[in-house]
């Protein structure tokens, strides 16, 4: 059961790595802010990246911390 939280952790992360360079490349702007100034709403692909981003992150936190917590001589 370990190894089944250590995959879908290094796969959840894996994706959340993709997901945020795409939403990067997506914004034409450089890294740290150089690009916009001003702010908008996000809309359309740009809206479901963002959600996707927040998604992935509270899984990936989730499987971080059940995998800590789980007793390794339970399973």
């Amino acid at each position: 059961m370990d190894s089944f939280f250590q995959a879908a952790q290094i796969l959840v992360s894996v994706l959340l790595v993709a997901v945020i360079l795409i939403q990067i490349r997506g914004q034409g702007s450089g890294f740290f802010g150089s690009g916009q100034a001003s702010f908008r709403t996000r809309r359309g692909v740009e809206k479901t990246l963002f959600q996707g981003i927040i998604v992935l992150a509270v899984v990936f936190t989730l499987l971080a911390i059940v995998s800590a917590i789980q007793p390794s001589w339970l399973f």
